[in-house]
């Protein structure tokens, strides 16, 4: 059997501990590891000079060593290790902590590259714990890996090596050569080593763009599988019916945007082939009414609405605000959760069992095996990401094939969205209702902190409620960054905010206990709630009119628009401030970018610009394979071309079931099947 398939603890170098934080990380053989791409490169073509070089800013050096000095014993178990070197102008002294191996293999005369922050003064510079790479030996761009805690990057180089080599016995390859030939891509084999050990730039580029360009083709070949497989089964064809006694009864003018989004619903609840549309609005642009026609759209042709959302909390604002719409013309939707009372819950089973309630709002309790819809017409999902694909599978199964429509406030520039919602039509509501106030946004820095606060107390106590956002948790300072949190939220409480009701909301936080704050919150018994990124998407609470973000240039314009959102949802004025200490070019530019623009769409083509794709197929993503590769792709181009070839291939062979294709199949059922979509078998 071919090493590169075997179980990755048989990999030299990786034990049983090391296997159990490779599986961890998805990674159970050397075939798999060799999918685990670099995030970023050191990049030691272009050594600096010691004197030319601020302190901490990382940069490359190409150093001799001058001498190793003798250890330090601290304490028992504690030891440090220096080496002088120099640059041939400056001298330079390198301390190591607990890795006497490093400094005993260095010699007086060697040369070395050295990587890291300087510190010091004009007397003496120094550099803590550096990356070195002894110079005739160097990997000049040397990758940096995603990792876990436990598994360091030098850690996976030298087992990466190792697979490297299993490859190089038994070359592999997923692409037809005619495919390789028409888009002149490098071969797998030779992309796997150029992506993991570069010898030049050039040679790294076309690497990235053969793994950009197979993980693209195999998930818009995916999609377009499914799509078309959509497309084949039959539905319930519904008749075109009038509107006008849903619009007499709205207290509102719907805008343009609606007018059409809800024609283009209607036209597709009408044809023979079922809907699968996703709409996609930014924050306050009014999805849910139009999620309401289509429900009543489909009341009147005898058919049951389903509307999941993927929260408690959230279902229940769903219920509100479609019975709003919905009960001027007689149709009361009601309320399915795994928290309603059981002899609620069998009566409400029974009149959907009877076809006598239309609309049905929900979470995942609406997929339970013992509820049946006898006429299930339309099926509704909010922020499909928060869903995994089975789920949303199991929902539409009940009905045979009914319409799907997926609403999202998620802003995706439409060629980006065309990937990532590949098997749906897409309406985009870029529009936003008449009267709502702009959210007014300032970026700030750390000294003006105070007076923000100052400013936050001042609407509080005009019986107003805000955020306060802590910084993002990265994976390998999660206890830190969550202590953080608490410890903030603390200081918080008995600081500037002690005179109000503080409120706590983080990611480690049991989901029923997420839920339980965020009603709190909506209902007044918080005033201010410290919290990290998880601040729930899309529940409103209309009387929040403050975010305060903290170290706002660690986010992404993406997430920083998302958050912003959480205010701004009533008829007050609402802020959003930004706090950063950060001098860098590029994080001042997306505060000002933020500033300028409260527009999600305008503000998704900035990070599209300014960060590549790579935001768009992130861990929120559920549902999605992960396009690692292609976050490394910023180039537009490879898209439109990665679609084309998707459509010929499968114009030729629709089910890749030819010999020529039998790796490509594999590699998309594969693909899909890591995120519980069966379809395509």
């Amino acid at each position: 059997m071919n090493e590169l398939y075997e179980l990755i603890e048989t990999l030299t170098g990786v034990g049983a501990a090391r296997a159990k934080l490779y599986r961890k990380m998805g990674i159970t053989t050397p075939y798999e590891l060799l999918h685990h791409f670099p995030r970023s490169y050191i990049d030691y073509t272009n050594p600096v000079m010691i004197a030319d070089t601020e302190n901490g800013i990382p940069a490359a050096f190409r150093v001799t060593v001058r001498q190793r000095l003798a250890p330090s014993f601290v304490r028992r178990g504690f030891t440090i290790y220096r080496a002088l070197v120099s640059d041939g102008i400056s001298d330079l002294l390198l301390i190591f902590y607990n890795t006497p191996y490093t400094v005993q293999a260095m010699s007086s005369g060697d040369e070395y590259f050295v990587y890291g922050k300087l510190s010091g003064g004009m007397l003496r510079r120094e550099m803590q714990s550096p990356q070195v790479q002894r110079v005739q030996d160097a990997l000049l761009l040397q990758p940096v890996y995603p990792q876990t805690t436990g598994l360091t990057s030098a850690m996976m180089r030298t087992n990466i090596r190792k697979a490297l080599s299993y490859l190089a016995q038994q070359p592999v390859e997923t692409l037809p050569a005619q495919l390789l030939q028409g888009y002149q891509l490098m071969g797998l084999t030779d992309a796997l080593r150029a992506v993991h050990r570069p010898e030049n730039a050039k040679e790294l580029e076309a690497a990235r763009h053969r793994l950009a360009f197979e993980e693209l083709l195999q998930f818009q070949l995916g999609t377009l599988m499914l799509k078309s497989r959509a497309m084949s089964q039959s539905a319930a064809a519904m008749r075109d019916v009038p509107l006008d006694d849903f619009y007499a009864g709205l207290p509102f003018s719907l805008t343009e945007a609606q007018q059409r989004a809800i024609k283009a619903i209607c036209r597709d609840l009408c044809a023979e082939s079922p809907m699968n549309r996703l709409l996609q609005g930014d924050v306050g642009s009014g999805k849910t009414v139009v999620a309401a026609a289509a429900a009543a759209f489909a009341a009147q042709n005898g058919y049951q609405t389903v509307l999941m959302a993927p929260t408690e909390i959230l279902a229940q604002q769903h219920l509100q605000t479609m019975t709003d719409f919905l009960s001027p013309i007689g149709i009361e939707p009601v309320l399915l959760t795994g928290s309603t009372k059981a002899k609620e819950k069998r009566e409400i089973k029974k009149q959907i069992a009877s076809g006598g309630t239309k609309v049905v709002v929900g979470t995942h309790a609406v997929i339970q095996k013992d509820i049946d819809f006898p006429a299930l017409g339309l099926v509704i999902t909010d922020e499909q990401h928060r869903f995994g694909v089975a789920q949303r599978a199991a929902l539409a199964e009940k009905g045979g094939t009914p319409h799907k429509l997926v609403m999202s406030a998620t802003p995706i520039p439409r060629t980006l969205a065309l990937i990532v919602y590949g098997d749906l039509d897409i309406t985009i509501l870029d529009e936003m209702p008449k009267g709502r106030l702009p959210i007014q946004t300032f970026a700030v820095t750390g000294p003006v902190r105070e007076r923000a606060y100052g400013f936050i107390r001042e609407h509080l106590d005009a019986g107003e409620q805000a955020y306060l956002v802590c910084a993002m948790i990265e994976e390998s300072e999660l206890a830190e960054n969550l202590q953080a949190a608490e410890t903030y939220a603390e200081s918080m409480k008995t600081g500037p905010f002690a005179n109000y009701r503080v409120g706590l909301l983080h990611g480690k936080m049991k989901p029923q206990d997420k839920e339980a704050v965020m009603a709190a919150m909506k209902a007044h018994e918080i005033d201010l709630l410290v919290c990290t990124t998880v601040v729930e998407v899309g529940v409103d609470v209309p009387n929040a009119t403050i975010i305060l973000i903290e170290n706002a240039d660690r986010f992404g314009l993406a997430t920083l628009h998302q958050l912003r959102g959480r205010v701004g949802r009533g008829t007050k004025q609402s802020y959003c401030i930004l706090v950063t200490d950060s001098k860098r070019d590029d994080a001042r530019e997306r505060l000002r970018i933020m500033s300028r623009t409260v527009n999600g769409f305008v503000i998704a083509q900035e990070d599209l610009r300014l960060r590549g794709p790579g935001d768009f197929f992130g861990r929120a993503q559920h549902g999605m394979p992960p396009l690692m590769q292609a976050a490394f792709c910023s180039n537009m181009p490879l898209v439109s071309e990665t679609q084309m070839a998707a459509k010929q291939i499968l114009e030729e062979d629709p089910e890749l079931r030819s010999p020529v294709y039998q790796s490509l199949r594999t590699a998309v059922l594969q693909l899909f099947a890591k995120n519980g979509e069966n379809g395509l078998n």
